[in-house]
């Protein structure tokens, strides 16, 4: 029964700070373009690097790749 009596305030606690993280993401607009993040996933914005090209130069020993 004595730990009720911590269990209960922390829980209340968790479950305030919880819900204060939810309204501060509301007011922020987190919730804003949901559809944004599942569009830029599909975009394939990957472009090799320089060093990545075919032709390119190994940094080791500034040989030609092969």
């Amino acid at each position: 029964m004595n730990s009720l009596v911590i269990l209960i305030p922390i829980a209340l606690l968790l479950a305030l700070t919880g819900l204060g993280a939810f309204l501060w993401s509301l007011r922020n607009g987190q919730y804003e373009d949901l559809q944004g993040a599942a569009y830029r996933i599909l975009e394939d914005d990957d472009r090799p690097l320089a060093d990545d090209a075919p032709g390119g130069t190994d940094k080791k020993t500034s040989k030609p790749s092969s």
